[in-house]
Formats: structure tokens, sequence, C-alpha cells
């Protein structure tokens, strides 16, 4: 005798047998259906007199497996509770003990137990390790391909059952009119998140059974890397989650596992320097705010006073009056993570101390010559202190002093130029105190008497340094205050003041020589033109007379020199000069006399032209190496010109090395007889 109860825990369940495509019923919510109540023509068998029937229905059903002995009216029942067929259900049964005893039971001798055992498709099972024979099973289950059933008859003993897909196991046995059964294997249904070791972080792990394929945790719906094994050990509060795979079945997730940090607890050693230190609480890992409100002094100091703002949670602690020693406070405080809320309890040894005492120097240093705005101090011996057992540290800057930034690394080679330093001074509990180091750098100091001259090329002047410094150092070797009979050239000196030394250069520069830059030739009268130098100039023709003007008269033909020297009277600049003869008539008649003006006397000179000019200033004849610098008062060489009054300018260059370019000019009457 055997049958199902299906109870409906919603309206409108439809519930269909085997594979059939009408359902058997319709069921309210609390409404229960019998399957087989007369007769039992819904099992199906399979073969080899193996019995299942498959129920499906569209919403959720308890359903009660029902069995009794032999048919009859007085059949004492039993039943199993038979959970929903699931991807989810276990892969093994371990153990079932004991499975035939009835130890309350004083007659139901030779009793017959049967093992049932359901599972997915295609799995391998063993019963006590050893796989079943074929006329076990595995069976069809008529309505779904995913599942078959096995049945062992007359089952004893311990039993462990395995099996490579989902999996679960009942018993049903009797005697006589005697009916019973039993379910092993659970429910199916979402796994679930449970602590393998620890409360909190840190030391909390997770796990979820470990009989699924795949796993992936999550931490706030975020997958976490790496994170894919049944079990996990967290390192932050908050919602983990399990995404897990089994067979075919679609993934699940887990639900919530939440995981909560434990109360943190740290030691910090300080010190207090120069009177109330301020305390801000800070988490050491966790990442949230401190709230104000939450912090609390747990353990008071011995040795002073902590006091708590309560708008800022900052802790201002004060020590007793000249105390100098150790302290200590326990103070504690949380996040602002109202579901997750991390907490810390902060042990803090105290160093009561004194700050060292300094005071404020001034350093001075020579300038240095290759940058004299700058100096090169060596600021390890500045005195600041006359404590002992400290430190010190050479910042730019009073910030960068009580910030520990940009130290100044070679203290002993510093380069600057006027300017502060500051020299942080620090005792052996990390007290400190700053002083301030002025920088002077001593400028360098210069004779204002020496001063470049110039002197003629081959004269001697005196250099005087002046009076005043400590010592004297010539390029000459000498150390006196001058030096006499120097001729030109560049000269130092190293002029020291104190302890330092200055070299200050000296110029003597050879004076400019004055170039005579033409000569003009009128008739008996010179005019020399004279550029460069320093004027006011002087001229000569003897270089014993001298005169201010640059006019020569009455001067006689020939050759001649003139002589010029500028303010400085050096050795005069000379020019040889000719003076040409002076012609003033031609009478070009052939007779042999007077025909022609004859220049060829002059064809040493360089770049020699006699040019000839009428009245009107017209050019009219140039006589030069071709035509043997001659004029026979002609245009052309055979016209003649009128009889009459002409000009003439003969020009060139006397050879010497500045190529002195003379120009002589006169007039000339040519009478022409016919």
């Amino acid at each position: 005798m055997e049958d199902a109860l299906i109870v409906a825990t919603e309206g409108g369940t439809q519930v269909y047998i085997n594979n059939a495509t009408t359902p058997a019923a319709t069921l309210a919510e609390g409404e229960s259906y019998r399957v087989n109540k007369i007769n039992n023509t819904n099992y199906i068998n399979q073969g080899n007199n193996h019995y299942n029937m498959y129920i499906r229905t569209t919403k959720n059903v308890y359903v009660y497996q029902l069995m009794a002995g032999v048919g009859a009216s007085n059949a004492t029942l039993g039943f199993n509770y038979i959970p929903p067929l699931n991807c989810y259900l276990p892969r093994k049964i371990d153990e079932i003990g004991k499975i035939k005893d009835l130890p309350y039971s004083t007659t139901l001798s030779g009793h017959i137990v049967k093992l049932n055992i359901l599972t997915e498709a295609g799995a391998v099972v063993t019963v006590n390790g050893a796989q079943l024979p074929a006329s076990q099973g595995p069976y069809q289950v008529t309505g779904t391909p995913n599942w078959v059933s096995y049945s062992v008859p007359d089952i004893s003993g311990n039993v462990t059952i395995n099996s490579t897909k989902a999996v679960t196991a009942g018993i049903s046995g009797g005697s006589g009119v005697v009916g019973y059964g039993g379910y092993f294997a659970g429910f199916s249904s979402i796994p679930v998140i449970a602590k393998q070791n620890g409360e909190c972080i840190p030391g909390i792990v997770l796990e979820v059974d470990d009989s699924f394929d795949t796993y992936q945790w999550y931490k706030e719906n975020n997958p976490i890397p790496g994170a894919t094994s049944h079990s996990y050990t967290p390192t932050q509060s908050g919602n983990y989650t399990v995404k897990i795979t089994v067979g075919s079945c679609p993934p699940v997730i887990t639900p919530v596992y939440k995981v909560y940090t434990c109360l943190k607890k740290t030691i910090i050693n300080d010190t207090v320097c120069d009177g109330v230190k301020q305390i801000v609480p800070t988490f050491s890992s966790s990442t949230q705010t401190v709230v104000p409100g939450t912090v609390t002094i747990i353990t008071a100091p011995t040795n002073g006073n902590a006091v708590i703002d309560p708008a800022t949670g900052v802790i201002s602690y004060a020590p007793a009056y000249n105390y100098i020693g150790p302290d200590k406070i326990v103070y504690k405080f949380c996040g602002n993570n109202p579901d997750f809320t991390d907490c810390e309890e902060v042990t803090l040894n105290l160093t009561v101390s004194e700050s060292p005492i300094v005071n404020d120097a001034l350093i001075r240093t020579c300038f240095l010559e290759a940058n004299p705005a700058t100096g090169l101090f060596n600021l390890t011996n500045v005195s600041v202190t006359v404590a002992t057992g400290i430190t010190k540290k050479y910042y730019p800057s009073l910030a960068d002093a009580h910030a520990g930034t940009n130290e100044i690394l070679t203290p002993n080679n510093y380069i600057a130029p006027n300017g502060v330093v500051y020299i942080k001074v620090i005792n052996a509990n990390g007290c400190y105190r700053v002083a301030m180091v002025t920088l002077v750098v001593l400028a360098p100091v210069k004779s204002s008497v020496l001063v470049d001259k110039i002197i003629c090329m081959e004269g001697k002047t005196t250099l005087d340094a002046g009076p005043g410094f400590k010592s004297y150092e010539w390029s000459t070797g000498a150390t006196t205050q001058t030096i006499k009979n120097v001729g030109v050239g560049v000269y130092w000196v190293k002029l020291k003041t104190g302890e330092c030394v200055t070299m200050q250069t000296v110029k003597v520069y050879a004076s400019e020589q004055p170039v005579i830059t033409n000569i003009d030739i009128s008739n008996n009268t010179v005019t020399v033109n004279v550029a460069g130098g320093t004027p006011p100039y002087q001229y000569s023709m003897d270089n014993i007379n001298w005169q201010d003007s640059n006019v020569f008269t009455n001067i006689s033909r020939g050759n001649a020199i003139i002589y010029v020297k500028d303010d400085y009277n050096c050795e005069p600049i000379q020019v040889n000069i000719t003076i040409p003869n002076l012609i003033n008539v031609i009478t070009p008649n052939n007779d042999g006399v007077n025909d022609a003006i004859d220049y060829s006397s002059l064809a040493v000179k360089n770049n020699l032209v006699i040019n000839i000019f009428d009245r009107y200033g017209s050019k009219i004849f140039q006589a030069d190496k071709t035509n043997g610098y001659k004029w026979n008062g002609t245009t052309d060489g055979s016209k003649r010109v009128p009889t009459g009054n002409y000009w003439y300018e003969i020009g060139w260059n006397e050879p010497n090395t500045k190529q002195t370019p003379i120009k002589f000019t006169g007039w000339i009457m040519v009478k022409n007889r016919e």
C-alpha cells in the first residue's frame, strides 16, 4: 500500500503526474491532493519491478510519501517527507547508521528495508564504495530526462552514498500491515555562507559546501579577484556573497553574510615637547572617517591631564607642572560607516621632555670670485646651542625646518648669497627648537685709485693700488702698494682686506696713433689732414719746430717730410712727400721750349693720375702711364685747346705703409701760336 499526499502553499497550484500534460488537480492554498488513493496505477514499472512516480507542480508544495504494509483497513501508515529535485542537492550522504535497526520495536522481526536513491542522469553512484549492479539501476523517471532512480533491496548496516552529481536517498520498510520510511539527504536549497574560523577581521574565514563545481566570491556585489575556492578570508568589512554553479543548473548566489572588523588595538610611542600636545585620533588602517563623538579615554594619564574636544575629537594632553618622564593614555574611537563601523583602541606611550635651548647666530664669509654675490659657508661651525647629545639639521626656510623638508645635505659646503638659514636642534627624545642663522657675504673691496692707463707704445708708467689694504700681491711678483716702469699690458693685484682677498685687474693700453689721411698741395702750400689718436694734434716738417696748424706755406719744391703727433706726445708719425715743380705756362708750338707739362718724374708714386680741367670745370684731358704723364695742350693728343687758363689736379699715393693720398693742384696758361 503506497501513495502520495500533496499540500499546496499557494492558490492556483497545478499538479501534474509523470509525463501528463493535463493537471491531475488544481489546488487552493492549503488544499491537498492524494495520488493513488484507490490504487497504485500512477507508479510506473521501469523494469525489473522497479516502480517510480514523478510529480511536477507549478508552485511550491509539500509532498509526503505514504506507505504501509499489505493493503488492509487496519494498516499502519508511515511517510517520507519528499524534497524537491534540484541540482543543489548534496553529492554524498555520509553516513546512515544502522539503517535497518528499529531499537524500540519488539514485534517487527524479519522486516525488510529498501534503499531508494534519486540522482541526476549520467551520475556515477556508489554505496559503501561499490557501484550498484544494473538490476538496481539506474532506471528512468517518466516525465523528466534529468533524473534517474536506484533501488537496493534488503539494505542493512551503516550506509554511505556517493554520487558524482546531486543525490538524495530514502528508505521504505514494513512488516505485515506496518509501513515506515525515512529521508536522509536533506533538502535542496541555495547554499549559505558559514564561518570556518574566527569571528571578525582579522581571523575570520568564510566557507560554503565544497561539493559544487565553481565559486566566485563577491563583496558589495563586486567580484573579488582570485577568490574562486569554496572558502575565503576577508580583509575588509562588508557584505559578502558567493556565486555557485553545479552541473547543468543555473548559477545561484548565496544570501549576504555580513563581516565585521575586530576592535583594532595599536600602540603608539610619542614625545611631548614644551607643554600641551594635541592628539588627533586617526585610524591606522581603516579608510573610515573618525566620528568625534565616539572618542573616549579608557585609561587617563597619571602624570598629566587629557581633555577631549567634543567638536573635533582632538585630545589635548598637558603634563603636570615641571614633570619630565613617561606617561600613558589609552583611548578609543570609531568610524562613520553605520553598517560596518570600524573602531580602534590606541595605547599612547608618551615621553614628556624639554626642547633644547638655542640662540640665533650670524656667520660671515668671503665672496666667491666666480660669483661675488655668493659665499661658501660652513654651517657646521655655527654655535647655536650649548646642549649636549643633540642632532643638528639644516634647512633653507623656517617652514622646511618644521616640516623636515628640503634639508641642506652639505652644510659644511653651502654656497649662498646674503640671507638666512635655519638650524633644527633635536635632542634624544625628538624634541627640537629652530635657530636662525644670518648669512653675510663680505663683498670684494677694490681699489678706487687703481684705474686703467693709456701710454705711448714704448712708454712706461706707475700703477698704484692705493693705501688701506692689509697686503698687496702683484702679477709681477711685487708686494708693494705701487709698481713702477710697467709697459703696455694686463696686470692684476690681490688686495687683502681682513681675511678676504680681492683680485683686481688693471690694463695699460698703448695710445692710438693718429693717421695722416691725406695731404693737399696747392702751389707751395701743404695742408695735412689727420684722423684717429687723441686731438689736439701738432704738426712739423723738421721734427723740431711744432705748430698747431695743419697748413704749411711757402714750401720749397722737392721732397719733404710731414710729422704729426697727438695729445699723448708720443713718437710722431711721418710721411715723405714730393712737392712737384710748378709749371704755369706752356707754348705747344714744337719749338722744344715749354711745349708741354711733364710729370713723368712722379711715376715712382703709386696710382699717379693727372687731370686737366677747363675754366668751367670740365675735364678735357687725363695724363697717365699711357701717355707718359704729359700734356701738350690738346684734348686728345692732336686737337689743340684755345689759348687760356686751365686747371690741373695731380693725385697719387705715397709708397708707405699707409699709402697716404696726395693731391697737388694748380693752374696753367696755354698759349697757342698759329
